[in-house]
Parts: structure tokens; sequence; C-alpha cells
């Protein structure tokens, strides 16, 4: 029997209708398939009820693969595409297996040939460097920084020093509740001169995106309270 398709279902990076980001092509895939593996099961329904599923969402088969799922438990999320189901992996917000324990799905699809096929929709680190003014030819992405001093100061000054050698932006997020903290430690242990780009709530009506020095931004770090931020470092 040939196998099911994994399909990597990018969704909204928050309440917006999945019309203004998502293309055609995404929902109407998205609404076909019965099976779903998602990073947390109440977020997912309602994605894919805006999304328009013609199906009653609790008679859809959906399994949670988050960072409390040992690697044990993945076979078990297999077994719908071996069995030759088509399969959507959806993350909480944005593009699947970015930053996101769906990475640990891909890879066991791989390695059982199981075909896998990405989605267009909303990624929030690449909107954020496509609206930096930083540069694009090389970047790398660390995830979240270290949450406590002196730890994450330590962390910061090894990107600026990256960057500088590399000439490579510095990509990192956030969230929401630690973003100030974050945005304050950027503005006075980064060089003055070192440039800080700021993309905050991409792709919703109050998004912010601006690029300027650190110190320029010294005392104006309240504008990312309570905001998903991506947050990039450049010279």
């Amino acid at each position: 029997m040939a196998s099911g398709t994994l399909y990597l279902i990018p969704v909204p990076l928050g309440p917006v209708s999945p019309d203004t980001c998502l293309p055609p092509d995404t929902l109407a895939l998205a609404r076909q398939l019965e099976y779903f593996v998602v990073e947390r099961a109440k977020t997912a329904r309602a994605h894919l009820k805006a999304m328009g599923h013609p199906q009653p969402i609790q008679t859809l088969q959906i399994e949670e693969l988050n960072e409390h799922t040992t690697a044990s438990a993945i076979p078990l999320l297999l077994a719908p595409l071996k069995a030759g189901h088509d399969v959507g992996l959806l993350s909480e917000a944005g593009c699947p297996a970015v930053a996101d324990p769906g990475a640990a799905l891909v890879m066991a699809a791989h390695r059982d040939n199981i075909p896998v096929v990405p989605l267009i929709g909303p990624s929030s680190i690449l909107l954020a460097l496509m609206a930096s003014g930083l540069g694009g030819q090389r970047f790398a992405f660390h995830g979240y920084l270290p949450a406590k001093e002196p730890e994450r100061s330590q962390k910061i000054r090894e990107l600026e020093i990256t960057a500088r050698r590399d000439k490579a932006t510095q990509l990192f997020i956030e969230t929401p509740y630690r973003s100030v903290a974050l945005m304050e430690a950027l503005a006075t242990t980064l060089s003055p001169n070192t440039l800080i780009s700021v993309g905050a709530d991409l792709s919703l009506p109050g998004q912010l995106i601006q690029t300027r020095s650190a110190k320029s931004w010294r005392g104006q770090t309240d504008v990312v309270k309570d905001r998903l931020v991506v947050y990039g470092i450049g010279i």
C-alpha cells in the first residue's frame, strides 16, 4: 500500500481571517484532510474552523506533537500516513517545523520515505527579515535567547560579534511577556550604533516594523510590550 503525504500547513500569525494570508490552494488542501498532527489541539480546531473545514471539527482525527512528546510516540503519529492517509501538520502560528516541534515528525517521515509537501503561508522570521533592511544574503536564526541574566546579555554580545565578523543578520524571537526585558537588554548591551530591527505582530493590523540603532531604542522599549516579536541584529 502506498503511503499518504505529510502536508505542512501554515496558519495565520494571529487572530485574522485565514483568507488574508493563506492562498486558496493551501486552504483547499487543508479542507480536504481528515488527519492532523498539531502543537495544540484546541488552537488547531479553531484554525481549521476558521479555514472553513467542511466536516464537523470534532470528527477530525487530531493528535498533538509538542515539547512534551517523547521520541517513542513519533511512530504512532506516522501510523495514518503508513496506512495511506494524507496528514496535515499545523503549528500554533506560522509555518510548521520552523522553531516548532513538528520538525521531529517531518524527519521521521523522511526516514520512512513518506512524501513531505510544504504549503505556502506566512513565516514571521522571513517577513521580519524582508522588512528589516538588514542583510538578507547571509543570516542566522537562533530561536529564543536565554531568559535570565547574565546569560542573556552574554548571548547578545556573542551575536553582535558574529554579525560583525560574518556580516550576517542575526535573528531571534521572544514571547510577549518577555519582550520588554529583552528589548531593554538589547538596547543597553549592544554598541550604540549596532542596528536592532523589531518586527512585532507581523501581518496583523497593528504590526510594528522598525530598524534603528541600539542607542535610539533606549527609553523606547515599551513599544514591544505584550507583543510577539522577531528581532534582528545587524551592522
